[in-house]
Formats: structure tokens, sequence, C-alpha cells
């Protein structure tokens, strides 16, 4: 069986267990997916299952790409992903995975693009404690300071400078599961995951 699920965020919001405990929690539209394609290590060089989510008209999809869902009978979807497992053969084309593959109480690791910051200086984006502001200070307090030296005359690779932030590949492991609701096809899970509402996420089994 696949050991996860291609996901939307939704937003967040709080739940109270049986003790009256308010726990924070990101509510995920995971799945249904369905399975596009199984590889195995004999042919492909390594096990893995195909999964797609969220149909898609076919004028938006290109021709190899359509080609491949028509090769698998089934209708494009928008998202797709591979997640690797130990026996694909447990599982066949065509068929739909749903959130009930997970369970309250277990981990997951959960993988998606953060939120694009825009540019920002280097105080925003690097967490510098910025300059002095007291009397006779010009405003250089926010400024990145020395950057090169006289001897080099050039800028080193890899400083910390003013730049895009945001937008990153972002991966946070070991979240919780609070709940999973089968007949909406939501999985809440304790605390924040990568991106705004609307973002794609990656739902993983932790190992």
């Amino acid at each position: 069986m696949a050991l996860g699920l291609i996901g939307e965020k939704l937003g967040m919001t709080k739940i109270f267990n049986k003790d009256g405990d308010s726990i924070p929690v990101t509510v995920i539209l995971a799945g249904p997916c369905r399975v596009i394609q199984l590889k195995n290590e004999e042919k492909d060089g390594y096990n893995a299952v195909q999964l797609g989510f969220k149909d898609i008209d076919k004028k938006k999809v290109s021709k190899p790409l359509l080609g491949h869902f028509n090769k698998a009978k089934i209708e494009p979807l928008k998202y797709i992903k591979e997640f690797k497992v130990d026996a694909p053969n447990k599982v066949s084309s065509n068929t739909e995975i749903k959130v009930d593959i997970f369970k309250e109480g277990e981990k997951v690791d959960i993988t998606g693009i953060s939120k694009g910051k825009g540019f920002a200086g280097a105080i925003k984006r690097h967490k510098f404690s910025g300059g002095p502001k007291t009397h006779g200070q010009k405003e250089y307090y926010r400024s990145v300071g020395s950057i090169g030296s006289t001897d080099a005359a050039r800028v080193f690779k890899g400083q910390k400078l003013p730049g895009h932030m945001g937008s990153n590949k972002v991966k946070i492991k070991n979240l919780e599961v609070v709940k999973v609701d089968i007949q909406r096809n939501l999985i809440l899970v304790k605390g924040a995951v990568p991106g705004a509402k609307g973002t794609i996420l990656i739902i993983n089994k932790t190992m």
C-alpha cells in the first residue's frame, strides 16, 4: 500500500481533547488519490506507486502526459507524485487511495512550499540584530554592514544578503495525526504545516 497521499491545505483551527485541552490543528484535504502507475525494481530500478490528485480539463494537459493517463485508462489528474513502497503489487492500477490509510495517533511527515515573502532585507531574511540606534548614528541600522575585504576585493560566496524570501520546499517531520474524517477525506494534524491555504502538500507516514 502507498505510504502517503497528496493533499491540499484548507487552513488551521483548534479542537478540544477529552481533558478539555485546546489543540491547534491544520485541516488537510487528503486525497482521494488514484493510482496511475506501478513501478518495480526489475523494470524501473525501484519500487514505487505513482498517485494523482484533483481532476483537470483534458485541454490543459500536454499530449505526452495525456497519453500516460490514457495508457492507465483514467481521467487526467492535476498533481502527480510517486511514493516509494516495499511491495507495489499490493495495490493495482486505477485504484483509489483514501485517507483511511492514516490512523489517529500516528506520525506523518508533511512537505510543502512555504509562503512567499517577496524581497526582504537581511534583518528580516536572516534575523540580523541590526546596528546601533543611538544619537549621532546615521540611518545605517538596518544595513548588512561590511561584506568583503580590500585584500580579496570581491564579495565572498554564501554571504547572507537581502533577496527573495520564502517559497521554499519545507518538510515538517513527526506531526501527530489528531483526527481522520473518512467521510470528508480530511486529516487533522497537530501544529502548523508549510504554505498558505490551498497549498498542495505531500503527506508521508513517518518511517
